[in-house]
């Protein structure tokens, strides 16, 4: 099977091509439907077919003589804890959850909002509304109180389910204070609380509201699997906006777990009973899809860690986990990577592990700039496959197929369209651009599976979001190109787009070019507003450990590289060094929030941020 007629077949006859997917899984009922539109004029995948999620991602591997095998290895060098879950005793536990749940009163199509650590307790609560058709809304551990608030009021839950603490590096941070306050400030209060007693942290239970997590495993009855229609919520998952109110994700029961399985083999090129690990926190997406669905929905082992990839203990803790666990893919952001880089330029931590189980290494979450992809490549000789995807799809819109066909990669680039998008870059009048032209990143509708049909509570947001910019089009926010090759190059948000006295100028190709200087760790380009041509750009950098070369010298270099790539038309003329960049606790730099320091505005400082202070250390050099 080539990539060719395999992505043909998803675009020509996209019905038929997913009912034919659609058999990867086991149904209650199976669909006879590919693809209809509901009442609100979205195409909606297998509507008259049923399942369960929990059932497929579990109770079929039990079923097939699979107990045995490991589904989740447990790692948290902050608690130096190992556990090592088999698809058995995950079951029970799962099972065991759900009859809690029950017991509090949550039924098919309650909510129930998960604000825990990196714990197998996380997974279990997930799987758990799962099994009884619940829908859950996972909320990253740490967010704070008034974030948790905004998301209690929207998704209305009958239950949270928490822990006593989450542990950042060596810092506890107890949690029960954050949900006492986020329940007092939310428009809905939930029924109970149900707290996973920790036990770097305690907490004094609200009488008739809380309860332990142990207690009531102890005295729970199981439940089985609750079919539901394949077009029912799995979970809603919320987009952290810097303001406003942040947007709920729908994600289907049938949609998703037909390309979650997909994408395990098509993607990742996984078989059942290989080891994938995707380096990330089920309060994100990619924990979602990778740590906790598509491994367990594809009868992989998948890993669940509490720890990051440097400082716990040091730059050597991925490539630790990766032998440790025989990995077979890991999955990651750029920006762990460029922390590793940065405490371990010429990795030598990499050489003292057996890596030998790996056959790729993914990245998502931002752009892969070219410096951080040729740094892996050289330095472990595996594929670096840069692929693209958003909260909003659930999985890869572009990647290099290798569970179908590999290609020769292209640093920058995300390589193909995953069978199942057809992507198109249009202009800002919705006409096709040429290759190699920038535009508008667009995907012709029907939406695969997994892709988003509404927003929680609010379809008028979804359609002018994401809608009705480009009629027939998923407007994804992003700017990029498609060469004569095919390949797609996704350069960032188009919002990163700056206009330098009328010339739209990439800070994505900027960034691409400073980062490339051998002194550079990470970088971020952003445009500052000014009098005279409307927008320059200017550089904030963090040098590598060890770097002796001055900061002036380095500076004169970074815009002599720019101006000798882009012309003098890019007025690249200052570059600040900086000790670090602002970051959300999934890696992504705060570019909004840098333009707003930049300009002298007024910022709100994000839920989202992983350390507040760097702001302020910022703000300090302007």
């Amino acid at each position: 099977m080539s990539y060719q007629s395999e992505y043909d077949r998803s675009v020509n006859d996209p019905e038929g091509f997913w009912l034919e997917k659609a058999k990867l899984i086991d149904w209650v009922a199976a669909p006879k439907v590919g693809l209809a539109n509901d009442a609100q004029g979205i195409e909606r995948w297998f509507p008259d077919g049923t399942l369960n999620t929990c059932f497929n991602a579990i109770d079929r591997h039990v079923n097939a003589g699979r107990g045995d095998q490991v589904a989740v290895y447990y790692d948290s060098p902050v608690t130096e804890t190992k556990k090592a879950i088999t698809y058995s005793q995950l079951q029970h536990d799962v099972a065991r959850f759900a009859g809690v749940l029950a017991r509090l009163g949550v039924t098919t199509g309650d909510r129930v909002v998960i604000y825990m650590p990196m714990v197998p307790e996380a997974l279990i609560a997930m799987l758990a509304c799962a099994r009884i058709g619940a829908i859950h809304s996972v909320v990253f551990g740490g967010f704070a109180a008034s974030e948790l608030a905004v998301r209690l009021s929207d998704a209305s839950p009958k239950v949270i389910v928490t822990a006593t603490c989450g542990i950042e590096v060596a810092k506890v941070i107890p949690y029960m204070p954050i949900v006492n306050e986020a329940i007092e400030m939310a428009d809905h209060k939930p029924q109970s609380v149900v707290v996973l007693e920790r036990p770097q942290a305690k907490f004094t239970p609200v009488q008739g509201r809380d309860h332990g997590w142990s207690q009531a495993m102890e005295t729970a009855e199981p439940v089985d699997c609750v079919p539901v229609s394949a077009t029912h919520p799995l979970y809603i998952l919320y987009t952290s906006g810097t303001t406003g109110k942040p947007k709920g994700v729908v994600r289907d029961n049938g949609g998703h777990a037909v390309a979650m399985t997909y994408s395990m083999q098509a993607v990742y090129d996984m078989q059942p009973g290989e080891v994938f690990w995707a380096a990330s926190d089920v309060g994100w997406v990619v924990g979602h899809s990778y740590i906790v669905y598509g491994p367990l929905l594809a009868g992989c082992s998948t890993i669940l860690y509490e720890g990051k990839p440097v400082r716990t203990p040091d730059a050597g803790a991925f490539w630790r986990v990766v032998q440790e666990y025989k990995v077979k893919v890991l999955f990651s952001a750029p920006t762990a990577f460029r922390a590793i880089r940065k405490e371990d330029p010429q990795g030598a931590f990499f050489q003292q592990y057996d890596t030998s189980s790996l056959a790729a290494l993914y990245l998502a979450g931002e752009r892969l700039d070219p410096p951080t992809y040729h740094w892996l490549d050289e330095l472990t000789n595996l594929p670096v496959v840069d692929h693209w995807w958003q909260t909003e799809t659930g999985w890869a819109i572009a990647c290099n197929p290798r569970g179908i066909e590999s290609f020769l990669p292209k640093a920058g680039s995300a390589t193909m369209p995953t069978p199942g998008f057809k992507i198109e870059v249009l202009d800002p009048n919705g006409h096709a651009v040429e290759a190699g032209e920038q535009g508008s990143v667009v995907i012709k509708r029907p939406l695969p599976p997994s892709c988003l049909p509404t927003v929680w509570g609010n379809h008028t947001r979804f359609e002018e979001s994401y809608l009705n910019p480009y009629p027939g089009y998923y407007l994804t926010g992003d700017g990029g190109f498609i060469d004569h090759e095919g390949y797609i190059f996704v350069m960032g948000r188009t919002d990163d787009v700056i206009n330098v006295a009328g010339h739209r100028l990439s800070t994505g190709e900027m960034e691409e070019i400073v980062a490339a200087h051998p002194a550079v760790a990470e970088c971020a380009v952003i445009g500052v507003a000014d009098e005279l041509k409307g927008q320059m750009p200017l550089g904030l950098v963090v040098l590598k450990d060890g770097v002796t070369q001055a900061p002036e010298e380095v500076e004169k270099e970074l815009i002599q590289a720019v101006r000798s790539h882009i012309g003098a038309v890019a007025c690249f003329n200052k570059a600040l060094i900086v000790e670090r960049l602002p970051k959300t606790r999934s890696g992504k730099i705060l570019r909004a929030t840098l333009r707003k320091i930049a300009d002298g505005e007024a910022y709100t400082t994000p839920s989202t941020i992983e350390d507040p202070s760097v702001l302020a250390e910022i703000q300090n050099r302007f």
